[in-house]
């Protein structure tokens, strides 16, 4: 992102509260209302022996949550909603 973060909207569920590590995606859980986040890179881990896509976020919410204030969001398949909100970029004048 040499041009500085995306910032995006997406759903929050219940489950998002406690997240610690890896790369976070919902299954069960109950919509509890709605976040404003930076996208600032994205990657692939893997995980129970897949590749999975995220994108990496920094919350507002300290280094305290989740993996010292960034989250791993699950990409390409429009989780929590985040690939169909609204999303807004700067460009810097160079």
């Amino acid at each position: 992102m040499a041009n500085g973060p995306v910032v995006a909207c997406f759903d929050v569920y219940n489950d998002f509260m406690s997240y610690r590590s890896g790369v976070y995606f919902t299954a069960n859980a109950r919509k509890v209302g709605g976040h404003a986040v930076r996208i600032i890179g994205w990657g692939t881990q893997t995980c129970s022996g897949k590749s999975m896509p995220f994108w990496l976020i920094a919350n507002s919410w300290s280094t305290g949550w989740g993996e010292k204030g960034l989250v791993k969001i699950r990409s390409g398949v429009n989780e929590v909603g985040i690939e169909k909100s609204g999303i807004a970029f700067g460009i810097p004048k160079i």
